[in-house]
């Protein structure tokens, strides 16, 4: 399931409540130059195209730990060059950043696409057994969890290999299904943790959609990556890590304003979110609407993944205005000054993990209710994959919760 992008300018805001004075503005000892974001984007760029020769050393075809962690390097570089040309658009040049913003957010959505199957696979096979009364997948070990999960890989293969070897402990655990109805031979109760039937059927169902949506997000990450539109791209960022392209007599200009403007954003984002709704556990409001025959993603969870955009728009603001200059060696980066030590904010990275999970839970989600439109599967696998899909909407619900309690501490200035 391809993941769906919002545009951080349009925040869908509602009236403002009186609990949103939001999250603290960096505090600076001064205006903040343009040159400060110059340096910051030098930063990032120089980044991206560590990331992209780790890469190509790794291997671009395989599903070696490096590759990964190189693709992670990237999207992180790209995340945060377009969210600068966004938030500080005002000092760069026009025509260069509104070039540039998409096709940097093209690269990072490309290569998030096989991360978020695996994850969303892994999610929900969990989820499963946890369900099941089963601590852990069985033969979970590190093929199957670590980096090397991906498509082609030896963790791939034996991740994907654990459905079936669940589907032959589940039939032979429930000789009830079999011998049950014709009384032929004793009936003896499942083993405490086995997955009946139909749930290894559905881990079975879920294991081969996502795997193949896997299989075809990793073909078209290598695609993406050897197609001249990414060299163009990796073009772009190489001469912006030696000049930045910025409009004249940005000299002068104090980075506070947008940043400020940024803060501002998100918290009328949030004003519009049901907040007082989240702040009690288990309301039942994430289930709303849970049998509607609409096969677009949930309505109700497209503010929040709006709020998660905004913040993370926040957070990079925070990271430009505190921006290190290299040392005079040119090898170790040195604070400007002792007031621009970025501050840490544990709320906002509360607030940001809650958004993150509420994300994974609602995709998950939408994932589970897709296989259960399977035409002509088993009433049992249906009801399964039914108790798994309520099960990740009362996670995006324990979300929500989470973020209005770190959200209301930052309200509220707690230390």
């Amino acid at each position: 399931m391809a993941q769906q992008h919002l545009d951080p300018t349009d925040p869908g805001t509602g009236p403002k409540t009186g609990l949103t004075t939001g999250p603290p503005a960096a505090p600076t000892a001064g205006p903040v130059s343009a040159e400060t974001l110059a340096g910051y984007l030098r930063a990032q760029a120089t980044e991206f195209l560590r990331a992209l020769r780790l890469h190509r050393e790794a291997g671009a075809g395989t599903a070696s730990e490096g590759s990964v962690e190189a693709s992670l390097a990237l999207r992180r570089s790209a995340r945060r060059i377009s969210g600068s040309l966004h938030t500080f658009q005002a000092v760069l040049d026009p025509g260069w950043s509104e070039a540039m913003r998409p096709e940097l957010a093209w690269v990072s959505g490309t290569l998030a696409l096989e991360h978020a199957c695996s994850a969303r696979l892994e999610r929900l096979l969990q989820a499963l057994y946890r369900l099941s009364g089963t601590a852990a997948l069985p033969a979970q070990g590190a093929a199957g969890t670590g980096p090397g999960g991906g498509a082609g890989g030896a963790g791939g293969a034996a991740r994907s290999s654990a459905p079936a070897a669940v589907a032959v402990r589940g039939e032979a655990a429930s000789p009830t299904a079999r011998t049950g109805s014709t009384g032929a031979g004793p009936t003896t109760a499942p083993e405490r943790g086995s997955l009946t039937v139909g749930a290894a059927k559905a881990g079975a169902l879920l294991d081969r959609q996502l795997t193949l949506a896997r299989t075809r997000a990793h073909s078209t990450a290598l695609q993406a990556l050897g197609s001249s539109r990414f060299h163009a791209v990796a073009d772009k960022v190489a001469v912006l890590a030696s000049e930045v392209p910025l409009v004249p007599g940005a000299g002068g200009a104090d980075l506070r304003p947008p940043a400020e403007a940024a803060r501002e954003r998100l918290v009328d984002a949030v004003a519009a979110l049901p907040l007082l709704t989240a702040g009690s556990p288990y309301n039942a409001e994430a289930l709303v609407h849970g049998l509607s025959p609409d096969l677009a993603p949930h309505p109700q969870d497209a503010p929040w993944h709006q709020v998660r955009l905004l913040l993370r728009l926040h957070r990079y603001a925070r990271e430009a205005l505190h921006h290190t200059t290299a040392g005079a060696d040119g090898t170790a980066p040195v604070p400007e000054s002792a007031a621009t030590a970025p501050p840490p904010d544990v709320r906002l990275l509360a607030a940001g993990e809650a958004l993150d999970r509420h994300r994974d839970a609602s995709e998950a989600s939408a994932a589970a209710a897709n296989a259960a439109r399977t035409p002509r599967i088993a009433p049992a696998t249906a009801y399964a994959l039914g108790v798994l899909h309520a099960d990740q909407r009362h996670e995006v619900e324990a979300a929500r919760y989470a973020f209005q309690l770190s959200w209301q501490k930052d309200v509220l200035g707690s230390p």
